[in-house]
């Protein structure tokens, strides 16, 4: 794809996402306390106030460094597993776009999120059907290299991985958590639908209007 995606793309997808877990905090939290410690909701919408507050005080030139930042503060501000996994995401993205480009094509942006998805492989170890945010990011990260692929544009295929996020979200939902503390619970982790799973869905409804 030749499309060009500039930087100002990539801070209203984060700003964004942030506006999305602050309306969800409750949801997400509600969805923690069913297997986890009660805390996504409230971690994740501390980290993104944080990482909006660092791009207000200094917003970055390019799309890499900016995704980087994102990172860097969600790993400093978030507790818990959320903080270094989503932190680890924007941070690999952020490497694989490069600090200096101040444009970026549509195939960069779906290796970019691919080398986000293996950072989290690489911090959380996690699998297709651990219950955990990858089996929300996987898929989307597929529909979005299948739609460029097919020659779709950006904006479809973020669409698609949306879809695909989403899909994968509630998938979590029957599946017996083999990661995290949702782990200890065993069979009474059926039927909970996992918050990172939900929190990537967020993600993926972000980028999708942020293209758009």
């Amino acid at each position: 794809m030749s499309e060009n995606v500039t930087t100002a793309v990539f801070e209203q997808w984060v700003r964004g996402f942030a506006d999305l877990i602050a309306a969800n905090r409750e949801h997400l939290t509600e969805l923690d306390a069913a297997i986890g410690d009660a805390d996504h909701g409230s971690n994740m919408d501390r980290g993104m106030k944080a990482a909006v507050a660092a791009l207000d005080e200094s917003r970055p030139p390019t799309a890499g460094a900016l995704l980087t930042k994102v990172g860097m503060t969600l790993v400093s501000t978030v507790g818990g597993a959320s903080g270094p996994l989503f932190g680890t995401f924007f941070m690999r993205m952020g490497g694989s776009l490069g600090a200096t480009a101040e444009t970026v094509s549509a195939g960069d942006v779906a290796a970019a999120l691919r080398a986000g998805l293996g950072g989290i492989v690489d911090r959380g170890k996690a699998a297709p059907g651990d219950k955990t945010m990858y089996d929300a990011l996987a898929p989307a990260v597929e529909a979005l290299e299948a739609a460029l692929t097919d020659q779709a544009t950006l904006a479809t295929g973020l669409k698609a991985a949306r879809d695909a996020a989403a899909a994968g979200r509630d998938a979590t939902t029957p599946m017996l958590a083999r990661k995290g503390r949702a782990s200890y619970l065993g069979e009474r982790s059926v039927g909970h639908q996992d918050p990172g799973a939900a929190s990537v869905a967020l993600l993926l409804d972000a980028a999708a209007d942020a293209a758009s």
